[in-house]
């Protein structure tokens, strides 16, 4: 079976929902799986439940930095060695220990705000070992991101209750 690297952007809800829908999809079929999260904690209820699955291994995520354009420069520089060396330890996780699918979540968040090499995520796409399936969340892909995807789905925002004020809720938005 060959393998294929998906792409879940766009403005709406439910990028990371369509991705860990996936990964207990393949955990359900018996598939080994990976998942990294940039730019969040792992306070998001959808880990603890993925914790609870036999074939997924989530990678922490330790730190937090708040969101970007809030984070001072030295902040940014610390945020991108962080993520920098998250993004290694879980490619070589991927390559090492024969996973079948591997979800970077916010991955294209930290390549666009420059706080990972997003040439060395095209080299591991390019590269990865051949039955690797691959999903990169987030908004603004890059059009080299999208050239190497062989799924771009893109969830548009037509109407958010955020737009009228209301709050993320736990279970429901994180």
């Amino acid at each position: 079976m060959e393998s294929c690297v998906h792409i879940y952007c766009g403005d709406g809800k439910g990028k990371t929902t369509a991705a860990i829908g996936l990964a207990v999809r393949a955990s359900g079929c018996n598939k080994k799986v990976l998942i990294a999260r940039f730019l969040k904690t792992d306070h998001s209820g959808e880990v603890l439940a993925l914790h609870s699955l036999s074939g997924i291994t989530v990678i922490p995520c330790e730190r937090s930095f708040g969101f970007f354009t809030n984070m001072t420069e030295e902040q940014k520089k610390e945020a991108g060695i962080y993520y920098s060396e998250l993004l290694d330890a879980v490619l070589k996780k991927a390559a090492e220990e024969s996973f079948d699918l591997l979800v970077l979540d916010e991955i294209m968040a930290v390549c666009n705000y420059g706080l990972v090499d997003e040439d060395k995520v095209l080299r591991f796409l390019t590269d990865r070992p051949e039955k690797l399936e691959v999903v990169l969340t987030g908004r603004n892909p890059s059009s080299r991101l999208v050239d190497q995807a062989d799924y771009v789905s893109e969830i548009k925002k037509r109407k958010h209750p955020y737009d009228r004020g209301v709050n993320a809720r736990r279970g429901i938005e994180y």
